[in-house]
Protein backbone atom coordinates (compact mmCIF):
# COMPACT_ATOMS: atom_id res chain seq x y z
CA UNK A 1 0.00 0.00 0.00
CA UNK A 2 1.32 3.66 -0.94
CA UNK A 3 2.48 5.42 2.02
CA UNK A 4 1.41 8.66 2.69
CA UNK A 5 2.67 11.52 4.36
CA UNK A 6 0.96 14.85 6.18
CA UNK A 7 2.87 17.65 6.63
CA UNK A 8 1.70 21.69 7.10
CA UNK A 9 2.06 23.74 3.66
CA UNK A 10 5.03 26.36 4.66
CA UNK A 11 2.86 29.59 3.80
CA UNK A 12 -1.19 29.61 4.96
CA UNK A 13 -3.58 30.55 2.02
CA UNK A 14 -5.44 33.95 2.00
CA UNK A 15 -9.07 34.12 2.46
CA UNK A 16 -9.72 33.85 -1.64
CA UNK A 17 -6.67 31.44 -2.11
CA UNK A 18 -8.16 29.36 -0.02
CA UNK A 19 -11.79 30.05 -1.44
CA UNK A 20 -10.22 28.35 -4.71
CA UNK A 21 -8.43 25.46 -3.06
CA UNK A 22 -11.47 24.31 -1.67
CA UNK A 23 -14.05 24.80 -4.56
CA UNK A 24 -15.06 21.15 -5.68
CA UNK A 25 -14.80 22.42 -9.27
CA UNK A 26 -13.20 19.81 -11.71
CA UNK A 27 -11.86 22.49 -14.26
CA UNK A 28 -10.61 26.20 -12.35
CA UNK A 29 -9.79 29.21 -14.15
CA UNK A 30 -8.13 31.69 -12.45
CA UNK A 31 -7.36 35.29 -13.59
CA UNK A 32 -5.96 37.09 -11.08
CA UNK A 33 -3.68 40.43 -10.53
CA UNK A 34 -0.33 40.50 -10.40
CA UNK A 35 0.87 39.84 -7.02
CA UNK A 36 -2.24 38.01 -6.17
CA UNK A 37 -0.54 35.35 -5.24
CA UNK A 38 -1.42 32.81 -8.40
CA UNK A 39 1.98 30.66 -8.68
CA UNK A 40 1.31 29.81 -4.65
CA UNK A 41 -2.14 28.87 -5.56
CA UNK A 42 -0.81 26.88 -8.04
CA UNK A 43 1.62 25.00 -5.95
CA UNK A 44 -1.40 24.58 -3.52
CA UNK A 45 -3.98 23.11 -6.37
CA UNK A 46 -1.24 20.81 -7.52
CA UNK A 47 0.07 19.13 -3.93
CA UNK A 48 -3.74 19.20 -3.01
CA UNK A 49 -4.48 16.48 -5.72
CA UNK A 50 -1.73 14.59 -4.51
CA UNK A 51 -4.14 12.40 -2.10
CA UNK A 52 -1.70 9.31 -3.30
CA UNK A 53 2.06 8.93 -4.37
CA UNK A 54 0.49 7.13 -7.55
CA UNK A 55 -0.62 10.37 -8.70
CA UNK A 56 0.52 11.79 -12.25
CA UNK A 57 0.38 15.32 -12.31
CA UNK A 58 1.73 18.13 -14.26
CA UNK A 59 2.96 22.52 -14.26
CA UNK A 60 2.87 23.84 -17.44
CA UNK A 61 4.21 26.83 -18.01
CA UNK A 62 5.28 28.79 -21.27
CA UNK A 63 8.78 28.76 -20.49
CA UNK A 64 11.53 26.14 -18.41
CA UNK A 65 12.55 29.43 -16.84
CA UNK A 66 9.41 30.70 -15.82
CA UNK A 67 8.80 27.92 -13.69
CA UNK A 68 12.23 27.64 -11.67
CA UNK A 69 11.13 28.93 -8.80
CA UNK A 70 7.97 26.55 -8.79
CA UNK A 71 10.38 23.33 -9.61
CA UNK A 72 12.37 23.85 -6.65
CA UNK A 73 10.00 24.30 -4.29
CA UNK A 74 8.02 21.35 -4.95
CA UNK A 75 10.97 19.75 -5.16
CA UNK A 76 11.39 20.20 -1.44
CA UNK A 77 8.24 20.01 -0.11
CA UNK A 78 7.99 16.63 -1.47
CA UNK A 79 11.31 15.37 -0.30
CA UNK A 80 9.56 13.78 3.10
CA UNK A 81 8.21 10.79 0.14
CA UNK A 82 12.13 10.20 -0.48
CA UNK A 83 11.37 10.95 -4.41
CA UNK A 84 14.05 10.10 -7.59
CA UNK A 85 14.61 13.94 -8.59
CA UNK A 86 15.82 14.60 -12.15
CA UNK A 87 16.58 17.93 -12.42
CA UNK A 88 17.69 17.54 -16.34
CA UNK A 89 14.02 16.52 -16.90
CA UNK A 90 12.51 18.65 -14.24
CA UNK A 91 10.87 15.85 -12.53
CA UNK A 92 9.91 14.14 -9.77
CA UNK A 93 8.77 10.19 -9.33
CA UNK A 94 7.06 9.46 -6.75
CA UNK A 95 8.03 5.55 -4.70
CA UNK A 96 4.10 4.66 -5.58
CA UNK A 97 4.89 5.00 -9.32
CA UNK A 98 3.20 8.77 -9.98
CA UNK A 99 5.22 11.91 -10.79
CA UNK A 100 5.14 15.18 -10.80
CA UNK A 101 6.97 17.00 -13.89
CA UNK A 102 7.67 20.59 -15.01
CA UNK A 103 6.62 21.26 -18.49
CA UNK A 104 7.52 24.08 -20.87
CA UNK A 105 5.16 24.89 -23.97
CA UNK A 106 7.94 25.92 -26.05
CA UNK A 107 6.95 22.37 -28.35
CA UNK A 108 3.17 21.48 -27.71
CA UNK A 109 3.61 18.01 -29.45
CA UNK A 110 6.19 17.03 -27.11
CA UNK A 111 3.94 17.21 -24.35
CA UNK A 112 1.65 14.41 -25.55
CA UNK A 113 2.17 11.36 -23.45
CA UNK A 114 0.54 9.27 -20.64
CA UNK A 115 -2.79 10.07 -18.48
CA UNK A 116 -3.23 12.90 -15.79
CA UNK A 117 -4.11 13.33 -12.62
CA UNK A 118 -4.15 16.99 -12.28
CA UNK A 119 -2.50 19.80 -14.69
CA UNK A 120 -1.68 23.49 -13.84
CA UNK A 121 -1.54 25.38 -16.75
CA UNK A 122 0.59 28.60 -15.49
CA UNK A 123 -0.03 32.12 -17.44
CA UNK A 124 -2.38 30.34 -19.59
CA UNK A 125 -3.39 33.53 -21.29
CA UNK A 126 0.25 32.99 -22.88
CA UNK A 127 -0.15 28.68 -23.56
CA UNK A 128 -0.59 27.95 -27.33
CA UNK A 129 -4.34 28.29 -28.23
CA UNK A 130 -4.46 24.61 -29.33
CA UNK A 131 -2.49 23.18 -25.89
CA UNK A 132 -5.68 22.22 -24.20
CA UNK A 133 -8.23 21.30 -26.28
CA UNK A 134 -6.03 19.29 -28.44
CA UNK A 135 -2.94 18.12 -26.32
CA UNK A 136 -3.92 18.22 -22.60
CA UNK A 137 -7.76 17.46 -22.36
CA UNK A 138 -7.25 14.36 -24.05
CA UNK A 139 -4.55 13.33 -21.01
CA UNK A 140 -7.47 13.67 -18.21
CA UNK A 141 -9.72 11.48 -19.66
CA UNK A 142 -8.88 8.12 -18.42
CA UNK A 143 -7.77 9.16 -14.95
CA UNK A 144 -10.51 11.95 -15.22
CA UNK A 145 -8.13 14.58 -14.36
CA UNK A 146 -8.67 17.65 -13.23
CA UNK A 147 -6.91 21.35 -14.05
CA UNK A 148 -6.32 25.20 -13.05
CA UNK A 149 -5.72 28.03 -15.45
CA UNK A 150 -3.86 30.60 -13.88
CA UNK A 151 -2.98 33.63 -15.36
CA UNK A 152 -3.80 38.19 -15.94
CA UNK A 153 -5.84 38.69 -19.21
CA UNK A 154 -4.67 39.19 -22.69
CA UNK A 155 -7.31 40.47 -24.05
CA UNK A 156 -10.18 38.10 -25.57
CA UNK A 157 -8.53 35.16 -26.59
CA UNK A 158 -8.04 31.62 -25.23
CA UNK A 159 -7.90 32.18 -21.43
CA UNK A 160 -11.12 34.13 -21.93
CA UNK A 161 -13.06 31.95 -23.81
CA UNK A 162 -11.87 29.41 -20.99
CA UNK A 163 -13.40 32.10 -18.67
CA UNK A 164 -16.20 32.53 -20.09
CA UNK A 165 -17.14 28.68 -19.66
CA UNK A 166 -16.63 28.99 -15.89
CA UNK A 167 -18.98 31.48 -15.50
CA UNK A 168 -21.93 29.60 -17.65
CA UNK A 169 -24.34 27.39 -15.39
CA UNK A 170 -24.55 24.87 -18.33
CA UNK A 171 -20.78 24.03 -17.55
CA UNK A 172 -21.19 22.39 -14.14
CA UNK A 173 -17.82 20.90 -13.81
CA UNK A 174 -16.00 24.45 -14.40
CA UNK A 175 -16.07 27.54 -12.18
CA UNK A 176 -14.34 30.94 -12.59
CA UNK A 177 -12.39 33.24 -10.72
CA UNK A 178 -11.60 36.82 -11.14
CA UNK A 179 -9.58 38.55 -8.21
CA UNK A 180 -7.36 42.06 -8.72
CA UNK A 181 -3.69 42.77 -7.69
CA UNK A 182 -6.08 44.68 -4.44
CA UNK A 183 -7.60 41.60 -3.14
CA UNK A 184 -4.35 40.26 -2.02
CA UNK A 185 -4.86 40.94 1.82
CA UNK A 186 -0.89 40.89 2.30
CA UNK A 187 -0.39 43.83 0.07
CA UNK A 188 -0.26 47.36 0.74
CA UNK A 189 -3.13 49.12 -1.37
CA UNK A 190 -0.97 51.88 -1.12
CA UNK A 191 1.55 50.11 -3.38
CA UNK A 192 -0.58 49.44 -5.74
CA UNK A 193 -1.64 53.07 -6.18
CA UNK A 194 1.57 53.91 -6.65
CA UNK A 195 2.05 51.86 -9.73
CA UNK A 196 -1.11 53.23 -10.87
CA UNK A 197 0.58 56.38 -11.28
CA UNK A 198 3.12 55.16 -13.64
CA UNK A 199 1.07 52.70 -15.45
CA UNK A 200 -1.19 53.34 -18.47
CA UNK A 201 -4.79 52.40 -18.08
CA UNK A 202 -5.13 49.37 -20.74
CA UNK A 203 -1.63 47.81 -18.75
CA UNK A 204 -3.23 48.29 -15.46
CA UNK A 205 -6.61 47.31 -16.19
CA UNK A 206 -5.10 43.84 -17.63
CA UNK A 207 -2.36 43.52 -15.22
CA UNK A 208 -3.15 44.64 -11.85
CA UNK A 209 -6.99 44.57 -11.89
CA UNK A 210 -7.36 41.66 -14.06
CA UNK A 211 -9.87 42.66 -16.44
CA UNK A 212 -10.19 41.44 -20.08
CA UNK A 213 -10.09 44.92 -22.14
CA UNK A 214 -10.52 43.83 -25.72
CA UNK A 215 -8.48 45.18 -28.25
CA UNK A 216 -5.35 44.93 -25.89
CA UNK A 217 -3.20 46.08 -29.32
CA UNK A 218 -3.48 50.06 -28.97
CA UNK A 219 -0.73 52.01 -27.28
CA UNK A 220 -1.31 55.78 -27.17
CA UNK A 221 -4.51 56.93 -26.27
CA UNK A 222 -6.22 60.50 -26.39
CA UNK A 223 -4.02 61.49 -28.83
CA UNK A 224 -6.29 64.24 -30.27
CA UNK A 225 -6.77 65.71 -26.91
CA UNK A 226 -2.75 66.12 -27.02
CA UNK A 227 -2.64 67.92 -30.12
CA UNK A 228 -2.23 71.69 -28.88
CA UNK A 229 1.18 73.13 -29.69
CA UNK A 230 1.28 75.30 -32.17
CA UNK A 231 3.45 73.88 -35.10
CA UNK A 232 5.83 76.95 -35.66
CA UNK A 233 7.77 77.43 -32.33
CA UNK A 234 11.18 79.19 -32.41
CA UNK A 235 14.28 78.65 -30.15
CA UNK A 236 14.30 80.50 -26.92
CA UNK A 237 17.00 80.88 -24.32
CA UNK A 238 14.62 80.34 -21.23
CA UNK A 239 13.60 77.31 -22.22
CA UNK A 240 14.99 73.96 -20.83
CA UNK A 241 15.40 72.10 -23.95
CA UNK A 242 15.90 68.07 -24.44
CA UNK A 243 16.48 66.41 -27.54
CA UNK A 244 15.54 62.77 -28.46
CA UNK A 245 17.48 61.04 -31.05
CA UNK A 246 16.74 57.74 -32.75
CA UNK A 247 19.12 56.15 -35.28
CA UNK A 248 18.57 55.28 -39.12
CA UNK A 249 20.53 55.12 -42.16
CA UNK A 250 18.36 53.53 -45.23
CA UNK A 251 14.95 52.14 -44.67
CA UNK A 252 14.89 53.19 -40.98
CA UNK A 253 15.23 56.93 -40.25
CA UNK A 254 16.83 59.08 -37.90
CA UNK A 255 14.81 61.38 -35.93
CA UNK A 256 15.68 63.63 -33.42
CA UNK A 257 12.46 65.13 -31.22
CA UNK A 258 12.92 68.92 -29.71
CA UNK A 259 11.27 68.94 -26.54
CA UNK A 260 10.13 71.60 -24.14
CA UNK A 261 11.36 70.35 -21.13
CA UNK A 262 9.60 72.73 -18.45
CA UNK A 263 6.29 72.99 -20.57
CA UNK A 264 6.14 69.14 -21.66
CA UNK A 265 5.59 70.40 -25.29
CA UNK A 266 6.89 69.23 -28.48
CA UNK A 267 9.13 71.88 -30.45
CA UNK A 268 10.24 70.70 -33.54
CA UNK A 269 10.60 67.22 -35.24
CA UNK A 270 13.59 66.44 -37.79
CA UNK A 271 13.10 63.18 -39.48
CA UNK A 272 15.63 62.10 -42.45
CA UNK A 273 17.78 58.87 -43.95
CA UNK A 274 20.15 58.29 -47.03
CA UNK A 275 21.99 60.35 -45.58
CA UNK A 276 26.20 59.02 -44.19
CA UNK A 277 25.98 59.28 -40.48
CA UNK A 278 28.99 61.96 -40.33
CA UNK A 279 25.75 63.91 -42.32
CA UNK A 280 23.71 62.80 -40.13
CA UNK A 281 25.68 63.73 -37.20
CA UNK A 282 26.24 67.13 -38.31
CA UNK A 283 22.42 67.79 -38.50
CA UNK A 284 22.24 66.68 -34.83
CA UNK A 285 24.74 68.73 -34.27
CA UNK A 286 23.25 72.02 -35.97
CA UNK A 287 19.93 71.21 -34.50
CA UNK A 288 21.25 70.77 -30.70
CA UNK A 289 22.63 74.62 -31.24
CA UNK A 290 19.94 76.00 -32.60
CA UNK A 291 17.77 75.22 -30.09
CA UNK A 292 20.82 75.23 -27.10
CA UNK A 293 19.67 71.63 -25.92
CA UNK A 294 20.19 70.85 -22.45
CA UNK A 295 21.16 67.05 -23.16
CA UNK A 296 20.57 64.95 -26.17
CA UNK A 297 19.20 61.45 -25.23
CA UNK A 298 20.25 58.83 -27.99
CA UNK A 299 19.96 55.20 -28.65
CA UNK A 300 23.47 53.93 -27.75
CA UNK A 301 22.91 50.05 -29.03
CA UNK A 302 24.53 49.45 -32.52
CA UNK A 303 25.78 52.18 -34.92
CA UNK A 304 24.21 54.34 -31.56
CA UNK A 305 27.26 54.34 -29.39
CA UNK A 306 30.02 55.39 -32.08
CA UNK A 307 27.80 58.31 -33.30
CA UNK A 308 27.49 59.15 -29.95
CA UNK A 309 31.19 59.23 -28.67
CA UNK A 310 32.19 61.69 -32.01
CA UNK A 311 29.12 63.85 -31.06
CA UNK A 312 30.50 64.08 -27.38
CA UNK A 313 33.68 64.84 -29.02
CA UNK A 314 32.12 67.82 -30.10
CA UNK A 315 30.82 69.30 -27.39
CA UNK A 316 27.44 68.13 -27.83
CA UNK A 317 25.79 67.08 -24.55
CA UNK A 318 24.52 63.54 -25.51
CA UNK A 319 23.56 60.73 -23.16
CA UNK A 320 23.03 56.94 -23.87
CA UNK A 321 20.31 54.85 -23.88
CA UNK A 322 20.91 51.36 -23.68
CA UNK A 323 17.17 49.63 -25.11
CA UNK A 324 15.97 46.40 -23.89
CA UNK A 325 13.37 44.54 -23.30
CA UNK A 326 12.92 46.06 -20.14
CA UNK A 327 13.99 49.49 -20.35
CA UNK A 328 11.78 49.87 -23.78
CA UNK A 329 8.74 48.73 -21.81
CA UNK A 330 9.58 51.43 -18.84
CA UNK A 331 10.26 54.01 -21.88
CA UNK A 332 7.18 53.76 -23.70
CA UNK A 333 4.55 53.23 -21.09
CA UNK A 334 6.11 56.20 -19.91
CA UNK A 335 5.02 58.71 -22.48
CA UNK A 336 1.88 56.62 -23.06
CA UNK A 337 0.76 57.60 -19.58
CA UNK A 338 1.93 61.25 -19.87
CA UNK A 339 -0.21 61.30 -23.54
CA UNK A 340 -3.14 59.51 -21.94
CA UNK A 341 -3.48 61.86 -19.42
CA UNK A 342 -2.94 64.85 -21.41
CA UNK A 343 0.53 65.76 -19.91
CA UNK A 344 2.24 66.60 -22.78
CA UNK A 345 1.29 68.77 -25.80
CA UNK A 346 1.99 67.68 -29.12
CA UNK A 347 1.55 69.46 -32.72
CA UNK A 348 -0.10 67.55 -35.50
CA UNK A 349 2.82 66.38 -37.56
CA UNK A 350 0.81 63.72 -39.44
CA UNK A 351 3.61 60.81 -39.73
CA UNK A 352 4.26 61.19 -35.74
CA UNK A 353 0.26 60.81 -35.22
CA UNK A 354 0.06 58.09 -37.53
CA UNK A 355 2.93 56.19 -35.73
CA UNK A 356 1.94 56.50 -32.32
CA UNK A 357 -1.52 55.52 -33.12
CA UNK A 358 -0.40 52.27 -35.04
CA UNK A 359 1.86 51.60 -32.82
CA UNK A 360 1.13 48.18 -31.00
CA UNK A 361 1.06 45.87 -27.05
CA UNK A 362 1.40 42.54 -28.06
CA UNK A 363 2.03 39.21 -25.64
CA UNK A 364 5.49 37.49 -25.89
CA UNK A 365 5.73 33.91 -25.83
CA UNK A 366 7.27 33.63 -22.39
CA UNK A 367 4.66 36.27 -20.83
CA UNK A 368 4.52 40.01 -20.76
CA UNK A 369 4.06 42.21 -23.66
CA UNK A 370 6.06 43.51 -26.71
CA UNK A 371 5.53 47.39 -27.72
CA UNK A 372 6.58 47.70 -31.34
CA UNK A 373 5.46 49.27 -34.42
CA UNK A 374 3.71 46.97 -37.18
CA UNK A 375 5.04 44.72 -38.99
CA UNK A 376 6.60 46.33 -42.02
CA UNK A 377 5.80 50.17 -40.12
CA UNK A 378 7.97 52.54 -39.03
CA UNK A 379 8.47 53.35 -35.41
CA UNK A 380 11.40 56.21 -35.21
CA UNK A 381 9.40 59.18 -34.26
CA UNK A 382 7.84 57.18 -31.27
CA UNK A 383 11.08 56.47 -30.14
CA UNK A 384 12.71 59.83 -30.40
CA UNK A 385 9.76 61.73 -28.71
CA UNK A 386 10.16 59.00 -25.59
CA UNK A 387 13.30 59.47 -25.13
CA UNK A 388 12.98 63.27 -25.45
CA UNK A 389 10.44 63.02 -22.94
CA UNK A 390 12.37 60.21 -20.63
CA UNK A 391 15.24 63.08 -20.24
CA UNK A 392 13.03 65.66 -19.30
CA UNK A 393 11.70 63.69 -16.34
CA UNK A 394 14.79 63.11 -15.81
CA UNK A 395 14.84 66.59 -14.28
CA UNK A 396 17.79 68.90 -13.24
CA UNK A 397 19.51 69.47 -9.72
CA UNK A 398 20.74 72.80 -8.79
CA UNK A 399 22.29 74.26 -5.51
CA UNK A 400 21.02 77.35 -3.44
CA UNK A 401 24.25 78.08 -1.12
CA UNK A 402 23.07 81.61 -0.18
Amino acid sequence: MARSIRQKYPLPPHRLQRHILNHPARFKVVACGRRFGKTELGKMLLLKALTTPEKRLWWIAPTFGMAGQVWRDLSLLLAPLNPVVSAARRSIELPGGGFLTIKSAHNPDRLRGAGLDYVVMDEAAFLPETLWPEVVRPMLLDRKGGAAFLSSPLGHNHFWELHRLGIDPAHSEWESFSYSSYDNPTIDRAEIDTIRQITSQRVFQTEYLAQFVDELGAVFRNLDAAVTAPPDAQPDSARRVIIGVDWGRDVDFTVAAVFDADNLRLLALDRFNGLSWSAARARIVALSRRWNASAVWAESNSIGQPNIEVLQAEGIPVRPFNTTSSSKHALIDGLAVAIERGEIALYRDPVLLSELGSYRLSPRTGGGYRYSAPAGAHDDTVIALALAYHGARQGRISFDFA
